[in-house]
C-alpha cells in the first residue's frame, strides 16, 4: 500500500517537474510571477485551486464522464498559458493582483480542468492495474500539489533575487518573464496541429 502510495506521489511530481511536458512549469512562471514571497498564501491558493481542477478533469475522464479531443486539448493548454502571460504583460504596473482575486481563481480552476485533460492518456495507463482508481487520482494530486510548490518557491526565490539585488522592478520583471513564456508558448502552439 505505501509503495503505490509512494508510486503514484512521485508520478505526480514527475508530471510537474519533468522538463520534456514543460508546459505545466511555463504556466507556473506565468502564474506566479505577478507575486512576491509575502503573497505566498495567495499562490499556494491558486496553485491548490489549479491541482483541484486538474484532478476533476482527470476523475471525470477516468469515470467515462466525459470524452476529450487530444488534440484540441494540446491546443488549449498552451493557450491558457498564453492567456495568463498576456494578462501579466496587460496588468503589470497597474492594480494589485489582489483586486482581481475571484476572477485569477476562477481561471485556475478553469485552466486547472484544460490541463488535466492533457495528462489523461498518461495517467490511464498509469493506473490501468490499480484497484482504487480514486485513491490513485488523489495521491498523483498530492504529488502534483507538491510539485507545483517546488516550481512555485523557485519563481518566488529567483523574482526576490532579481527584484533586490539587481534591482529590476516589479513592472519590467513581470513583463520580460511574461514575453519570455510568450514566447515559449507560441513555439508550442505552431506546434500543435490542431487545426491541420
Amino acid at each position: 500500500m505505501i509503495d503505490a502510495f509512494l508510486s503514484n506521489f512521485k508520478d505526480g511530481v514527475y508530471h510537474v517537474l519533468n522538463l520534456n511536458a514543460y508546459h505545466h512549469i511555463l504556466f507556473l512562471v506565468a502564474l506566479t510571477v505577478p507575486y512576491l514571497f509575502k503573497d505566498w498564501k495567495r499562490v499556494f491558493m491558486l496553485i491548490t485551486v489549479f491541482t483541484l481542477g486538474h484532478c476533476v478533469s482527470l476523475g471525470l475522464t477516468t469515470y467515462n464522464v466525459i470524452n476529450v479531443n487530444s488534440r484540441l486539448i494540446a491546443f488549449l493548454i498552451p493557450l491558457t498559458i498564453l492567456i495568463v502571460a498576456v494578462y501579466n504583460i496587460f496588468t503589470s504596473g497597474k492594480k494589485a493582483q489582489s483586486d482581481k482575486v475571484g476572477l485569477l481563481f476562477f481561471a485556475a480552476l478553469f485552466f486547472g480542468l484544460i490541463h488535466g485533460l492533457g495528462f489523461v492518456g498518461v495517467f490511464e495507463r498509469m493506473v490501468s492495474n490499480t484497484e482504487n482508481k480514486f485513491v490513485a487520482l488523489l495521491e498523483m494530486g498530492l504529488g502534483i500539489e507538491v510539485g507545483q510548490i517546488v516550481i512555485v518557491f523557485i519563481i518566488l526565490f529567483i523574482s526576490f533575487l532579481c527584484q533586490t539585488i539587481f534591482r529590476f522592478s516589479k513592472r519590467d520583471w513581470v513583463i520580460v518573464i511574461s514575453a519570455i513564456v510568450l514566447g515559449f508558448v507560441l513555439h508550442i502552439l505552431l506546434l500543435s496541429q490542431v487545426f491541420s
